[in-house]
């Protein structure tokens, strides 16, 4: 049964579709609170070496960086008018 159990276990990705999907959720809602919680995720994926630990990473980062440049963006076009 232990068999079963780790070979479930090593072929998860949990972590990493975790980081992906708060990485895309920060680029519109909060990326102060999702793009942290998504990274996190993502070195997570990594370190227990799942298949997509880099994918999550790298989406949850740019997620981030994207979403506080489209708030500033967004902010900034608000003062203007």
């Amino acid at each position: 049964m232990s068999d079963n159990y780790s070979a479930a276990a090593k072929g998860s990705n949990t972590f990493s579709i975790l980081g992906i999907v708060f990485g895309a959720v920060a680029v519109l809602f909060l990326p102060i609170i999702f793009g942290p919680v998504g990274i996190v995720m993502g070195a997570i994926g990594m370190s227990k070496k799942e298949r997509l630990g880099v994918v999550g990473l790298v989406v949850s980062i740019v997620g981030t960086i994207l979403g506080f440049i489209l708030g500033a963006l967004v902010f900034a076009s608000s003062l203007s008018n």
